[in-house]
């Protein structure tokens, strides 16, 4: 079962769901968000929601795609309450991209590893614990709230200042907090973290700044677990033309953490289980086109796609004009 949001002939806000090949409208709901915390409250799950409300007219989700009327598959009423994270280093082959990176301000003695590759070898080691036990932390980052958020179809804006505009082909994890204060998993999506490469090359310290990038994920939530295996494509399209492409893996079978740990170590902090808050976190690619040498323009565009989660996520690139900042005493 898939999810998406958009808006309707009218302009009000809805909610589609696709099974068995065949999109609908879900009846009496206006946002997946409300959707979830419905599914909370009655303790049937997603999939009796969408029973219990019914299902309305057929969708043509290209379309509305097309049509720019599809939005991210959940938000939040208040955007300061939807928290955008991620992990990185946890795809097998990912330490090979940004030790290459690291690596370019000065060639190391073979025996001194990065840190970049230390925190991989950690997670092959123990990112996979068995049953009852912690497995090691990942590599964790902070991306942003609501506001940092592009709808599918819609342009990702990057920073007068950003160095970089690079995209990052990941699966996002999709949660909601539940009154008690407990992660409720709704399913997964494809997303596109958007970082700064050329910032974090500099200096490794600079990761957390490279990070603070608008992104976007959907359009289609996939309700339920992540498949093992995920293989889809991550493409750049210039003036109509494809000058790069390539395959990403994900799954737990292509990584080095299992998506368990990853979910405790974000979710260990009593921050991030605050209820209604919801939670987009991002488990991290092996695939970059920043490390073949490509650097991106206005209005590239990004396209994601696998099979496994119905639409293709298509963004343009837009760099913003200067913002100046005027920092005012208020004594």
């Amino acid at each position: 079962m898939h999810l998406i949001q958009f808006f309707d002939d009218n302009g009000a806000r809805a909610v589609g769901v696709t099974r068995n090949g065949e999109t609908r409208r879900v009846e009496g709901s206006s946002t997946v968000y409300e959707l979830a915390l419905a599914a909370i409250a009655s303790a049937e799950g997603l999939s009796g929601i969408v029973d219990q409300r019914g299902l309305g007219a057929a969708i043509d989700k290209a379309a509305l795609l097309a049509e720019g009327r599809l939005l991210a598959p959940i938000d939040h009423p208040d955007k300061a309450h939807l928290h955008v994270t991620g992990t990185g280093l946890t795809h097998l082959g990912s330490a090979a991209t940004r030790d290459a990176m690291h690596k370019a301000n000065g060639e190391k003695p073979a025996a001194e590893l990065t840190d970049s590759m230390k925190m991989f070898r950690m997670g092959l080691e123990g990112g996979k614990p068995t049953s009852g036990q912690r497995g090691v932390q990942p590599e964790w980052f902070y991306k942003g709230n609501g506001n940092i958020v592009a709808n599918p179809g819609h342009p990702i804006p990057s920073p007068a200042f950003a160095l970089d505009a690079g995209e990052e082909p990941e699966i996002a994890g999709i949660y909601v907090i539940d009154n008690h204060g407990q992660p409720r998993r709704l399913g997964f999506a494809l997303a596109n973290e958007f970082s700064d490469h050329v910032t974090e090359r500099i200096n490794y310290l600079f990761l957390a700044h490279s990070k603070l990038r608008a992104c976007s994920f959907g359009p289609e939530l996939r309700v339920g677990d992540l498949p093992s295996h995920i293989e889809g494509t991550s493409r750049i399209i210039r003036d109509g033309q494809v000058i790069w492409e390539k395959p990403f893996l994900s799954g737990e079978d292509n990584m080095s953490h299992t998506i368990a740990n990853l979910e405790y170590h974000h979710f260990k902090y009593e921050l991030f289980r605050q209820p209604g808050d919801v939670h987009v976190h991002m488990f991290g690619t092996a695939t970059l086109s920043f490390a073949d040498g490509i650097s991106t323009r206005q209005d590239d565009i990004f396209e994601i796609e696998e099979a496994q989660f119905g639409l293709k996520l298509r963004n343009p690139v837009r760099v913003e004009s200067e913002k100046p900042v005027l920092i005012n005493g208020l004594y």
